[in-house]
């Protein structure tokens, strides 16, 4: 086996969370990322980072997921984060996080 292969190989083995989505080395790595920024306040770093992600997939839940919690809780964007909780429903019907988060949203975009 190449040293690549058991490079990936451990790397996945060692993942603290079932990969579900089964995201590249590189996609986890940018999404810890992205959570990193946003965890110092780097909203705008986070925001871009998130977003240069989609433009590679721009199916994949959790950056989705990602953008509608930065949008709905830390940029108080509450129509955007509905958005891209609406997109992670279209995609994944049964996602009930986000439902949850999308109808909690949407429920702010009606205070006036």
């Amino acid at each position: 086996m190449s040293r690549a292969i058991v490079h990936r190989l451990i790397t996945m083995v060692d993942l603290p969370f079932v990969n579900t989505y089964e995201l590249s080395e590189k996609q986890l790595q940018e999404l810890d990322e992205a959570e990193v920024l946003m965890e110092k306040s780097d909203l705008s770093g986070a925001e871009s980072k998130l977003l240069e992600m989609l433009e590679h997939d721009s199916e994949c839940i959790p950056v989705l997921n990602n953008l509608g919690h930065l949008y709905g809780k830390h940029l108080s964007e509450f129509e955007k984060a509905v958005e891209y909780y609406q997109k992670v429903i279209d995609l994944e019907p049964d996602n009930a996080w986000a439902r949850d988060q999308r109808r909690k949203f949407e429920r702010y975009c009606t205070y006036d």
